[in-house]
């Protein structure tokens, strides 16, 4: 495994109190996932103030396995199981507000297939007095670096598969995007944007939440290794990046979301419909792609019409609102 960066030119951040930090995970029937992201917090230091834990109704021995780490942890856990699995955007956003509620400053997102490095909570927090909106850096499951697309062409609401993955001497870039394996974001940002929307269940919902976040504060990536994924995921390595294997739920949700994000850009007057409308088509063929090259199977594709045929629904609801701010 390569070694994490060090950019000596960062300003050192005496003021910022680890404690103030709340780490807020997800988890949904995997017990052993979630055992070795919580065996990587013993080890960290230092350590957040908090650890919350959404279930999103798990029926394996998830409750089981928070309570034998609840004194190992080495600071507070809560843990909350809740009565339907809401997805991941569900969880995400039950777990954002029950760090808000808890008082946290900051609140750092992510799955419970990760891990996170014992320095990660430090390498963080030199940042923070510089930015409000921070995604570090992570490993694949093999232990090279993890490639994941921080800017997104805005108008057509779809990554952009190529933006360079260099850094230079200052150690961040600007991005325009988010994900939930490990945004770092301060509770003046959620404040103004609000909780991550439920309504997504799964997929596109921290790409908006991300650019939400970079429309009122400067985001960025910043060249720290922070996580190391613990989940070998099926790809196809095409040199610069790789596209993972999905499902049929994924495939569903893929496309009925892009109402959600249409709706939100009508919202922030961000929606240019021939533009948007090309994005929802790159979308398409993408999947396609992914079914033919990295499944390498042809039936599927039923979901990404259903998708598209419930998100016509989604665009025309005229009681449509985005998430409220929470100040």
């Amino acid at each position: 495994m390569a070694a994490a960066s060090e950019h000596p030119d960062v300003p050192s951040s005496p003021d910022f109190d680890a404690s103030s930090a709340t780490i807020a995970i997800v988890t949904y029937n995997r017990s052993a996932l979630l055992s070795t992201l919580l065996e990587s917090l013993e080890r960290m230091d230092p350590k957040p103030g908090h650890v919350v834990i959404i279930d999103n109704a798990s029926s394996d021995d998830t409750t089981a396995i928070v309570d034998s780490f609840r004194d190992r942890v080495g600071t507070e856990v809560v843990y909350r199981r809740l009565e339907t699995n809401t997805g991941g955007s569900g969880g995400f956003s039950e777990g954002v507000r029950t760090a808000y509620e808890l008082g946290s400053t900051w609140i750092w997102l992510m799955d419970d297939d990760v891990e996170v490095l014992p320095d990660a909570l430090a390498r963080m927090g030199t940042w923070a007095p510089r930015f409000k909106s921070i995604q570090g850096r992570r490993y694949d499951y093999d232990g090279s670096a993890f490639y994941w697309q921080y800017r997104i062409a805005e108008r057509m609401g779809i990554p952009i598969p190529f933006a360079p993955a260099g850094f230079d001497e200052s150690g961040f870039k600007p991005m325009n995007s988010g994900c939930f394996e490990g945004m770092f974001i301060h509770r003046d940002i959620v404040a103004q944007i609000g909780l991550p929307d439920p309504r997504f269940f799964i997929y596109w919902d921290d790409q908006v939440y991300g650019w939400l976040a970079s429309r009122r504060t400067d985001s960025v990536i910043v060249d720290e290794f922070v996580l190391r994924r613990t989940r070998e995921i099926k790809q196809w390595d095409m040199g610069v990046r790789h596209m993972n294997a999905s499902s049929d739920s994924y495939r569903y949700y893929i496309m009925r979301n892009r109402a959600h994000i249409k709706q939100y850009y009508r919202a922030n007057r961000a929606y240019n419909p021939v533009l948007f409308g090309l994005g929802t088509t790159l979308t398409f063929g993408k999947e396609l792609i992914r079914l033919a090259v990295v499944e390498r199977k042809v039936r599927g594709t039923s979901h990404l019409f259903r998708g598209l045929r419930d998100g016509r629904r989604i665009a025309r609801d005229r009681s449509w609102r985005p998430m409220p701010p929470l100040a």
